[in-house]
């Protein structure tokens, strides 16, 4: 049977059993184990096996409970609370400034977790009812809420970077630094939209009224409640970046940090530790099947040998350089509509790293490119998480009909960054080879 027709079958038989709505992890593991007893028989069971195994033994892994327990223990904390209370002292007297600095939070928060949905979740359940009870667009603020919650993707330390990290053997720390300046550039490109559009029409972002306003005096002391998170963050960061620890070092710190923030706010209690503890070992395992499932599917693509095989194919279409890899791109745009960003990374990159590799181009660049696709899929349907997110907590007065529509703007200005850094490597390029010393 041609390599091709089965490889369009395997993915076609996914995307199909993804519409019955059962767990990731068991339908991408049940079409690749089926496929490898019907390709090579009864041995091939051992496949799942040897998959798992070799999985399982990467040390790195560690890395990802820990991070996992930073970023909730925070988020439990009181912290995003008291900084959403300080964004508002700051730039309320700015037109549309509370949504200028839902977007700072939330790069912030992301900064602090790791990940997209705690940013999300903390900025819809706080920034949101407060910009609509001051008659903010609750079309853009939703949107503002979903793309900014979407920054933890890029911006250090980012769980998703690991991830990438640990299947394509690319220094996790270069990657983190490579995520900085695309991930301020997002950041800017939403603040400016929001500042223009404000500027345009007011009503859109009224700015507070003066008997609103507090001393600078005030806005300080509401400040204060950011510094110990910062420390911590930069601590991690600054740590690695100096080679004092590795990153499994710097990722325990990070945990242990958190609880030391935890008890300053007064919020280290029994029960925080039973919850966070819980949703760590409930996300953790999560991610684990997730990669056994897409490390058994992937091993059939090398059993195969479907790497020389789809190469000629996505050159031709692609023609070749730029071409190949906004080819790449548009598929993870696709296949993010209907899988998460590590079955997406898992499935495809035994057979696209190896391509990038071989036409020359750096595997951090494309590292920085595959994550904003992940930022694009999850604000796009018809499987967007931080939509799910976004229905689940949003106000009453805020329905589905508005969540959808608002993401436009964000989407666009997503697929602007990503041409930006697709056209000029060096927005991604240029740290990293600070840091390293190198180019």
């Amino acid at each position: 049977m041609d390599i091709v027709l089965i490889t369009v079958f395997m993915f076609a038989s996914m995307m199909m059993l993804l519409l019955t709505g059962r767990e990731i992890f068991i339908v991408i593991g049940a079409v690749g184990a089926i496929a490898a007893l019907f390709l090579w028989g009864p041995g091939a069971q051992n496949m799942a096996f040897s998959a798992g195994f070799a999985f399982t033994n990467w040390y790195l892994l560690l890395t990802i409970p820990c991070f996992v327990f930073m970023g909730l223990t925070l988020g439990n904390s009181g912290v995003a609370d008291k900084l959403f209370e300080a964004m508002y002292l700051f730039s309320g007297r700015i037109k549309g400034g509370l949504a200028m600095g839902t977007v700072g939070i939330c790069a912030l928060i992301a900064t602090m977790t790791g990940e997209s949905f705690a940013a999300t979740a903390t900025a819809g359940t706080i920034a949101l009812p407060s910009m609509l009870k001051r008659k903010y667009d609750k079309l853009m603020v939703t949107g503002v809420v979903q793309a900014g919650g979407a920054l933890g993707f890029l911006i250090p330390p980012s769980i998703v970077f690991i991830l990438y990290g640990i299947i394509a053997r690319v220094s996790i720390g270069h990657l983190w630094v490579a995520g900085i300046l695309p991930g301020l550039l997002l950041a800017g490109m939403y603040i400016a939209y929001i500042g223009i559009r404000c500027k345009l029409n007011p009503a859109l972002g009224p700015a507070l009224p003066p008997e609103q306003r507090v001393s600078l005096k005030s806005k300080f002391i509401a400040l204060r409640a950011g510094i110990a998170p910062i420390i911590l963050i930069f601590m991690v960061l600054g740590l690695l970046f100096m080679g004092i620890t590795t990153l499994v070092e710097c990722a325990a710190i990070g945990a242990v940090g958190s609880l030391v923030i935890a008890a300053i706010n007064r919020r280290l209690t029994g029960d925080l530790i039973r919850k966070v503890t819980r949703e760590t070992f409930d996300i953790s395992v999560m991610i684990l099947w997730i990669f056994i499932a897409a490390l058994l599917f992937s091993a059939v693509f090398d059993g195969l040998g479907a790497i020389k095989a789809i190469e000629p194919i996505i050159t031709k279409f692609g023609g070749s350089g730029l071409g190949v890899i906004a080819l790449m791109l548009a598929s993870f745009v696709a296949m993010g509509a209907v899988l998460d960003d590590t079955a997406m990374l898992l499935i495809v990159a035994p057979l696209y790293i190896p391509i990038v590799a071989e036409l020359g181009y750096s595997l951090v660049w494309f590292g920085v490119l595959y994550v904003i696709t992940c930022q694009m899929a999850y604000i796009t349907p018809p499987f967007g998480y931080n939509l799910f997110m976004m229905a689940a907590i949003a106000p009453k007065e805020i329905s589905i009909g508005d969540i959808y529509p608002s993401i436009i703007p964000f989407v666009a200005i997503q697929a602007g960054a990503l041409v930006l850094i697709l056209r000029f490597p060096e927005i991604a390029l240029w740290l990293p080879r600070l840091y390293t010393g190198s180019g």
